[in-house]
C-alpha cells in the first residue's frame, strides 16, 4: 500500500478549504434577506439634503425660459420680456405665491457689482419688467417661481440665461470673504459667524446683525416680501443661484439685532450673498461674500 505523499496532504487541505468556503457562501444571507436589511443603514430621500434649482440652465423640471426682449443697451429702465413654457410647451402665467410674489427675477453681472431684484407681471402670455443697467458687461438673468402642481413648494424652479450689455465696463473685483459690510444707505450688516467657512451640502443657519446709521442695533424691521428679509446668493465663478429662507416669523423681535436664514450651498467656492430688508420706510441691500468648502 502506497504511503501518502506530501502532495496528497496538500490536495486534501485545499479541498477542505474549498468546502468550508462553499458552506459559508451557502449560509450567507442574500442582499434581499431580512437579516441584510436589518444590518445595513437605510438612507431615504427625506434624510438627504436637497439644494435648490441653481439657474445654470434655461430649462429644468419641464419648464423653459423663452427670450422675447433681452437687455442689449444701457439705461435706467431697460425693458425685459420673456415666456415661461411649461411641460406641455405652452406659456405659463400663474404660479404659487413665493414670498408674496408669483415670480422673482434677478440680474447679476459676472463681477457681482451689479445686482437687480424685480418682479415681472404677466402681459398676455409674456412676463414683462425692466432693469436698471447703467454699465456694460456680461450678465445673467434668473426667473424663480414655484409651479402650481409642485410637491415641494420650498424648492422653486430657477431658470437662467446670459446676456451682454455692450460698451465700456467698469469692472470691480469681488470682495474677499468678510464679516461685515455697509450698505449704500449707511446701515451696517455683520455676519455673526465672522469669516468662518460654510460646509458644502450641509444645512446651516446664517445670522446677520443689523446696525442703523447711528450704530444702534435694529430690533425690528418692516415686512419685506412677506418676511423679515430676503436673501439670494450667487456663486462668484459659476453664477449659480441659491435662495436662503428666513427663519424668524415676520414681525419677530430681532434678538441682538440679528436676522437669520436657512442655507444650503451645493458647490464649493465663494458666494456673494445679497440681503434685502426694510427699515425706516425703505428697502436696504447688503452684499456679503462667504466661502463654502
Amino acid at each position: 500500500m502506497r504511503k501518502p505523499r506530501i502532495t496528497d496532504w496538500l490536495f486534501l487541505a485545499l479541498a477542505l478549504v474549498i468546502g468550508a468556503a462553499a458552506v459559508l457562501v451557502a449560509l450567507r444571507p442574500t442582499p434581499g434577506s431580512a437579516h441584510s436589511a436589518h444590518q445595513q443603514p437605510v438612507v431615504t430621500a427625506d434624510l438627504m439634503p436637497a439644494a435648490h434649482s441653481d439657474g445654470l440652465s434655461e430649462a429644468e423640471s419641464g419648464y423653459r425660459f423663452e427670450r422675447v426682449t433681452t437687455p442689449a443697451v444701457r439705461g435706467p429702465e431697460v425693458p425685459v420680456a420673456f415666456r415661461i413654457l411649461g411641460p406641455d410647451g405652452r406659456p405659463v402665467t400663474r404660479f404659487l405665491d413665493n414670498q408674496t410674489k408669483q415670480l422673482h427675477f434677478f440680474a447679476v453681472r459676472d463681477d457681482m457689482n451689479v445686482f437687480q431684484h424685480v418682479h415681472p407681471v404677466p402681459d398676455g402670455d409674456v412676463w414683462r419688467t425692466s432693469l436698471a443697467l447703467t454699465d456694460g458687461g456680461a450678465y445673467r438673468m434668473f426667473a424663480e417661481f414655484v409651479p402650481l402642481d409642485t410637491k415641494d413648494p420650498k424648492h422653486p424652479v430657477v431658470l437662467g440665461v446670459p446676456f451682454t450689455v455692450p460698451g465700456d465696463t467698469s469692472f470691480v473685483p469681488v470682495p474677499a470673504p468678510a464679516g461685515g459690510t455697509v450698505t449704500s444707505t449707511g446701515y451696517r450688516v455683520e455676519r455673526a459667524e465672522g469669516t468662518s467657512r460654510i460646509p458644502v451640502m450641509r444645512a446651516q443657519v446664517l445670522r446677520f446683525a443689523l446696525r442703523g446709521p447711528d450704530g444702534a442695533p435694529i430690533t425690528a424691521v418692516d415686512p419685506h416680501l412677506g418676511a423679515n428679509g430676503h436673501m439670494t446668493g450667487f456663486h462668484t465663478m459659476l453664477l449659480s443661484a441659491t435662495h436662503l429662507h428666513p427663519v424668524q416669523p415676520v414681525g419677530a423681535v430681532l434678538v441682538d439685532g440679528e436676522l437669520t436664514f436657512h442655507s444650503l450651498f451645493s458647490e464649493r467656492g465663494e458666494y456673494r450673498l445679497f440681503l434685502e430688508f426694510s427699515h425706516g420706510g425703505r428697502v436696504h441691500t447688503a452684499a456679503v461674500t462667504v466661502a463654502v468648502d
